[in-house]
């Protein structure tokens, strides 16, 4: 989905088109039934997700009260109304797993974010972060390879728009993102492991 499609606010945090899309590869969300957005800004991910899985249960959670507002503008806007909104803090109390977690935003939380997250995956599940600083990237990798996980892989992303001058063109380049994606190990994987 094209970023001009999305309601946007001043200073409010969204994963861009190129970022979002590899992301949602990453996440594995086709045979998926829950799907939990950490740090949901303007709800990009969400709606994007739940516009390609209709059937996806997914849940959005947002600490900043402007943001929360604009998400759920977006929600309205897309006519996405399986995506529920949760306002607080990560991490949140759950009664439920998910098959899949995309950690947006952590507040300063990472390592305790990561650690929530891992604990409401089932078994295999896919976890995938991003960041824009590299030091909370290299912190996450080095969490995570103190974890249970699987199939880690890191990322970084850096995209060029062409951008007329004058009369010619040029790729103006946005800031890199660093993705990070991982699986939750299975009960098997662990057995094997021991």
């Amino acid at each position: 989905m094209k970023d001009e499609l999305f309601l946007r606010g001043h200073r409010i945090p969204m994963t861009k088109e190129t970022v979002r899309a590899l992301a949602l590869e990453r996440l594995e969300l086709e045979n998926a039934c829950r799907f939990i957005d950490v740090g949901a800004g303007t709800g990009s991910v969400s709606i994007e997700a739940a516009l390609r899985y209709p059937a996806l249960d997914i849940l959005a959670i947002e600490r900043k009260e402007e943001a929360l507002s604009l998400l759920a503008e977006n929600v309205r806007h897309f006519g996405c109304q399986r995506v529920r909104i949760q306002s607080g803090m990560a991490p949140v109390p759950l009664d439920s797993t998910a098959e899949a977690i995309f950690i947006g935003g952590t507040g300063g939380h990472l390592t305790e974010i990561i650690d929530w997250a891992l604990l409401h995956l089932n078994s295999g599940g896919r976890l995938v972060m991003t960041f824009i600083l590299l030091e909370n990237f290299t912190q996450a990798l080095s969490h995570l390879k103190s974890c249970r996980v699987t199939a880690l892989d890191g990322r970084e992303i850096q995209v060029g728009e062409l951008t007329a001058l004058g009369q010619g063109h040029y790729f103006k380049p946005n800031n890199p993102t660093y993705l990070l994606s991982c699986q939750k190990k299975s009960g098997q994987e662990e057995r094997n492991d021991a």
